[in-house]
């Protein structure tokens, strides 16, 4: 299963901003199309979504932006999927429509799949992913963030 590049735009967002939960200042859309290399179209439309779910905590205005609107460990990555996701169907019977489609077991099968996928996700929080943070932020020079030494 493929996530949607919304999705995948929407987590990785939520990761960056993850990977700073001391930083006093707002984000900025401008800074994650920059990072990410992304348009500032499409990030805008994932923050505002974002925001509307209270995933983020949106402040508008001249001086405005954004920030986690809760804990990076109350986002679960698998509700997060689901949010973002238009379909989770892994495929359409209807278009064209498939002969098979009444009496198919390859549905089941797939729909099975899913909540396997799901199952999985649900296990994970986004401070889960970002667990490895020291590494992550290392990849990421332009902050100027300092690493700190990793424990060994």
């Amino acid at each position: 299963m493929q996530l949607t590049r919304y999705t995948d735009f929407g987590i990785r967002t939520l990761m960056y901003l993850a990977l700073q939960p001391e930083r006093n200042t707002l984000f900025r859309i401008a800074e994650i199309t920059e990072v990410f290399e992304l348009s500032p179209n499409h990030v805008s439309k994932i923050v505002h979504h974002l925001g509307k779910l209270g995933y983020l905590k949106t402040i508008r205005g001249k001086s405005g932006g954004f920030r986690l609107g809760m804990s990076a460990s109350q986002i679960n990555v698998g509700q997060l999927v689901r949010v973002l996701e238009n379909s989770l169907a892994p495929i359409d019977c209807s278009k064209p429509y498939c002969r098979f489609t009444p009496s198919c077991q390859l549905k089941g099968v797939l729909a099975e799949a899913v909540s396997a996928y799901l199952a999985v996700l649900d296990k994970y929080s986004l401070e889960d992913i970002v667990s490895n943070r020291q590494q992550l932020l290392a990849l990421l020079p332009e902050l100027n963030i300092p690493v700190l030494e990793l424990a060994v």
